[in-house]
């Protein structure tokens, strides 16, 4: 799987296990100063200009590893910057090229309303304090000679939460970032990561705490078409996990449960939008809170899971697993009563399991607690699709159009359509990754490399229907719905 950041994953892994490995000896508390030097013993730096800034770079890497703002801001926003590793990108969004001629015409020192655009000795000249950044220029210029320079971090976040500092430091507005993560893994530098709660995980399976994982649905196909859900079951166990369920049977708690909903919304011809992607319902809060009427109040099949497991086994601590970065931020939502614990990514997880020297191995299919339909909440279109079996399941004769969205992009428009009511479906699943959960930013293989060995493993499940399912379930001794 090919990201910006790539050649710098492998440094943010290594992080996450000296952190992981320490953390399980009890030693991190003594250890965490050494950690740098061990990593980058010098006299050549790797990475950056010097081993100090490397050094500095994985000192706030190790805060991030334990749960902290890595430059000690007190902020709850879990995805944040590493300011020592931002510095690198260029502070003009628009940069004249060596296309330009310094034509006689100027017409682009003539589109420049704010006298940003001077002639330099071979080329005209933007001055970046003074440049708006209207594009005027760019369009004017005869030799497409200026180009338009778009930070990736800013590129790709969906709610215009990034801009930057006097310096040219990225910083992210916490009152509009919806903690998707998308701009962690589109920095070329890795200047942007999550805070974890590995370390709090490993405290508490040490402290002998009865802790239970509880697996993403986008997991399957993620490892491999030989690593299964029994796969997974066995190494946390191994690692000190009291259990481990599939969040699969979440989603199909969560597709009975708002199948109820729209069917009665339907009816009434009310427009309604899903609530299990956290990152869309960041959205709807944080940008769209006049269509909160219009979101589902079932929660998520993680939540789901979570009220479940701490019904049937008081005094638990629930921790999710899967490839989204968002779901940290649910888990600190404290108006949520009973949700998962902690939320961790694949890659902390496989920091964890390698500390202690814990592999994957391949074991038959034969672990399964959802439906299909649950197993598939992970792809775009899998929410919908589960919704519309319960239908056929509880004798609906409902078939309403659904505007299923891919992306915070799409997601944001058809928000947008539905605030000023001229959304013409009927309602909105809402995924802010592209191609769903397994497009996750922190998914172990892209989609489409993953596709094959995911189809494969979800084909051997059974085919039992999401209503049966949930009858082996005490489905009447916890709320379905957040408040």
């Amino acid at each position: 799987m090919i990201t910006n950041d790539a050649t710098i994953l492998r440094l943010k892994h290594e992080v996450l296990f000296e952190v992981a490995k320490r953390a399980w000896a009890g030693t991190l508390e003594e250890e965490r100063d050494n950690i740098p030097y061990e990593m980058i013993p010098g006299p050549q730096a790797q990475y950056r200009c010097c081993i100090y800034k490397e050094r500095e770079l994985i000192k706030q890497r190790v805060r991030l590893a334990e749960g902290k703002c890595p430059t000690g801001r007190d902020t709850k926003n879990v995805v944040q910057v590493i300011n020592a590793a931002c510095e690198e990108c260029p502070i003009a969004s628009y940069i004249v090229t060596d296309n330009c001629r310094k034509c006689m015409g100027k017409a682009c020192q003539n589109s420049c309303h704010f006298g940003a655009i001077s002639m330099g000795q071979h080329r005209a000249h933007i001055d970046p304090s003074k440049c708006k950044e209207c594009g005027k220029c760019a369009q004017a210029c005869p030799y497409n000679a200026i180009a338009h320079l778009e930070r990736p971090c800013k590129k790709v976040c969906p709610v215009d939460a990034i801009t930057y500092d006097e310096y040219g430091i990225c910083q992210i507005d916490e009152k509009k970032c919806i903690q998707c993560g998308a701009c962690i893994h589109s920095c070329p530098f890795g200047a942007i990561g999550s805070k974890t709660f590995m370390v709090d995980v490993i405290n508490l399976i040490r402290a002998g705490k009865e802790v239970v994982a509880m697996v993403a649905p986008a997991t399957e196909g993620q490892f491999g078409k030989d690593i299964t859900m029994a796969s997974l079951k066995t190494a946390l166990k191994k690692a000190g996990f009291a259990d481990m369920v599939e969040v699969g049977l979440g989603g199909d708690m969560t597709a009975a449960y708002e199948a109820q909903e729209w069917a009665e919304a339907y009816k009434e011809g009310k427009k309604m939008t899903t609530s299990c992607c956290p990152a869309f319902v960041n959205m709807i809060k944080q940008h769209f809170p006049q269509l909160l009427d219009n979101m589902s109040t079932t929660v998520s099949p993680m939540c789901a899971v979570s009220r479940y497991l701490k019904t049937v086994r008081p005094g638990v601590i629930t921790v999710f697993i899967g490839p989204c970065i968002a779901k940290k931020s649910e888990t600190l939502d404290l108006n949520i009563k009973d949700n998962a614990d902690y939320a961790m990514t694949f890659g902390e997880l496989r920091a964890m399991l390698k500390a202690k020297d814990i592999t994957l191995e391949p074991e038959e299919n034969n672990y399964q607690e959802s439906s299909v339909f649950g197993k598939r909440f992970g792809n775009g279109g899998g929410v919908t699709a589960a919704v519309l079996e319960c239908f056929k399941e509880m004798g609906e004769d409902i078939e309403p159009k659904v505007a299923k969205c891919s992306g915070g992009a799409e997601c944001k428009k058809a928000l947008l359509l539905l605030k000023v009511g001229k959304l013409p479906e009927d309602f909105i699943e809402g995924m802010a990754c592209v191609g769903g959960c397994v497009g996750g930013p922190s998914k172990h293989k892209g989609e489409v490399e993953a596709k094959k060995d995911r189809d494969a493993l979800i084909a051997s499940a059974d085919g039992r229907k999401v209503l049966e399912n949930l009858k082996q379930y005490p489905m009447d001794q916890f709320s379905m719905h957040r408040h």
